[in-house]
């Protein structure tokens, strides 16, 4: 029994951080982000559900049309050899130099139309992956401005300084939530290795969990200078 990522849990999971959000931080900007994440997981899940299944209509117009140019060019080698007459050697070089690259063009085609499916389904996942990477960046530039050497010390911006109303337990709840936006972007975008494990989309995935675990890194060394302060 292979052990899967349930994706219904996941999107209830950002769901239930979205509203956690929103109780402690009211129309804040991460809780707008987390809206916007909320339904690209959603939309993930429909689409990792789609490339893991098979598309018929794609996959009979392919096999159709690799038949219908098997039948084609078999039909021409046999009509070929029935009006073939010149038995010289140049004529029979010829003849077989237009047959390999016949043969050559054929197999090219084949492995297109064989391919196409999968080649579609890539196109759709990294489209979507990209669109993991792009909210974990912008979760990232919320918490980047979120200083917590500054907590308990006034007097210390300047008239370009970002406000910084923040408690410490509210700073501390804040890049909790960060940090755990990141974790379940790596998760959401698993969905997509899991449904489909091609060579391109599971080294995409590998690259946005590595761009989330480094972001997290960050925020992590954020909570600890929060923690040594106590």
């Amino acid at each position: 029994m292979s052990v899967e990522l349930d994706a219904n849990k996941l999107v209830e999971t950002i769901k239930v951080l979205k509203l956690r959000i929103n109780d402690r931080f009211p129309d804040s900007g991460l809780e707008d982000v987390c809206l916007q994440f909320l339904n690209i997981a959603r939309k993930s899940k429909k689409n990792a559900e789609w490339i893991a299944k098979p598309n018929l209509a794609l996959r009979i117009s392919s096999y159709l049309a690799i038949a219908i140019a098997v039948i084609g060019i078999i039909y021409t080698i046999t009509y070929v050899e029935f009006k073939f007459k010149d038995n010289t050697l140049v004529g029979v070089m010829t003849f077989l130099d237009a047959f390999m690259n016949d043969i050559v063009l054929m197999g090219a085609a084949i492995f297109f139309l064989v391919t196409i499916e999968s080649r579609v389904k890539r196109k759709r996942a990294l489209e979507r992956l990209n669109e993991l990477r792009v909210i974990a960046h912008v979760v990232d530039m919320h918490q980047l401005t979120k200083d917590p050497g500054v907590i308990g010390k006034e007097g210390m911006n300047t008239p370009n300084s970002p406000e910084r109303v923040m408690t410490r337990f509210e700073l501390e709840r804040y890049l909790d939530y960060c940090s755990e936006a990141m974790s379940l972007i790596s998760k959401v975008a698993l969905l997509y290795a899991q449904s489909m494990p091609d060579e391109v989309i599971v080294r995409s995935v590998n690259e946005i969990e590595d761009l989330t675990n480094g972001l997290s890194r960050k925020i992590y060394q954020k909570l600890m200078i929060l923690h040594q302060d106590k």
